[in-house]
């Protein structure tokens, strides 16, 4: 089975968080847009400052990430995701959850099934169910 999977979802098992979705670790493929590449780390980095994560723990966490994205298909900020990201929708979602959306939207018309969205983010999962995605994580 194939799913997108988010920098929620991400982060989730990198951080070793409670309700975590240890099933994606036996999925057939990922894929997610190359935003979580960048959110990943940041949101490290973030935890680090705060105080929440010691340099080596963050270090650490983003040598998992790392790990991961050896593993998923990154889709390419291109014309069309930023182009389908901008288009109006049927509620309200930021930028950075209209990009994974966008994302999402053309790796299915693209390439095929794509029917499981993975995120803890409630409004991207609200949205990912309304263009018919199975939605785990919130």
């Amino acid at each position: 089975m194939t799913a997108y999977i988010d920098t929620s979802a991400l982060l989730r098992l990198v951080l070793r968080e409670p309700g975590a979705l240890e099933e994606l670790r036996s999925y057939d493929a990922l894929v997610s847009s190359e935003l979580i590449a960048v959110e990943s780390p940041r949101t490290i980095d973030r935890l680090r400052l705060q105080g929440s994560l010691t340099a080596e723990e963050a270090a650490a966490r983003v040598r998992v990430v790392a790990d991961w994205l050896e593993a998923i298909d990154l889709v390419l900020l291109r014309p069309p995701v930023l182009s389908r990201a901008s288009e109006p929708l049927p509620m309200p979602l930021g930028t950075l959850d209209a990009m994974h959306l966008a994302t999402a939207l053309i790796w299915r018309d693209r390439m095929g099934p794509l029917p499981i969205l993975a995120t803890h983010d409630t409004a991207l999962g609200l949205a990912a169910r309304a263009f018919g995605f199975e939605v785990r994580g919130i």
